[in-house]
């Protein structure tokens, strides 16, 4: 068995409808094998998904250290402080202790666009990147990571950012939302350009990545979106929540 500080890392990506998890070599920054995942359980109460983690990890024996967990909303000092797509009882929730509860291993707790932006700053379509840099993440919310010069700026939730037409950016443009309405990429990208316009006018970012489930259909859609900003799709795809976790903890286990 290698070493602990050499061994997987377990990252865990909490979604609105499944929590995936991976064993994670840090040195590489790639997913070992195959994602595992389970249904997010409903109600998403902090006591389900703790369940949750517990059989993620225990599916992931090669782990070792500390667990990656991110999170659909805003984290500081290890607490959740909103809810918008997963149960109200996380409100307050410490995710580290949560993770201690469910595994016996500490837990490194973050914002899960955030997540996805650590790893395709470092390894994907962000590698290497200078000035504004906002990652986007479509699914049943729209996630947000913002990075300058390659620096991340926490928590920025601007899938909540209200539209000149009135409304919230994912209750207008998430992938829920396309599933809901069944539009095509075409119906789809125009309300997602609506997004991108007002992010464009408030920001002004010089690359924009698109992530998120959805965005392993680039090619049907990346050509239909309009942005001032450099427009490319996640590299990473729908490991980079998983990948940025099991960074994060890895981290966070250094510092000790």
């Amino acid at each position: 068995m290698p070493p602990a500080d050499l061994a997987p890392v377990v990252g865990i990506d909490f979604g609105g409808s499944s929590i995936k998890a991976g064993a994670v070599d840090v040195a590489a920054g790639r997913v070992l094998g195959e994602l595992v995942a389970v249904p997010t359980p409903s109600p998403s109460t902090p006591a389900a998904v703790g369940e949750a983690i517990a059989e993620l990890v225990r599916r992931l024996p090669e782990c070792r250290g500390p667990v990656g967990f991110a999170y659909p909303g805003v984290v500081r000092a290890n607490v959740a402080w909103t809810a918008a797509n997963v149960d109200k009882a996380w409100i307050g929730t410490n995710g580290d202790a949560l993770v201690r509860a469910a595994t016996g291993r500490p837990g490194a707790f973050l914002n899960d666009a955030d997540a996805a932006g650590l790893a395709e700053m470092r390894l994907g379509a962000g590698r290497g990147a200078r000035g504004t840099t906002l990652m986007l993440t479509f699914g049943t919310g729209i996630g947000s990571a913002l990075f300058v010069d390659g620096a991340l700026w926490p928590n920025t939730e601007l899938g909540h950012l209200t539209l000149p037409a009135g409304g919230e950016a994912e209750h207008h443009a998430s992938a829920r939302v396309r599933a809901e309405l069944e539009l095509d990429f075409a119906a789809w990208a125009a309300r997602v350009n609506a997004v991108l316009a007002e992010f464009d006018r408030l920001f002004w970012p010089d690359r924009v990545i698109v992530g998120g489930g959805v965005s392993e259909r680039w090619d049907e859609f990346g050509p239909l979106l309009k942005s001032h900003a450099e427009l490319v799709p996640a590299q990473l795809r729908a490991q980079a929540g998983v990948v940025g976790a099991a960074f994060y903890a890895h981290e966070q286990g250094a510092r000790g």
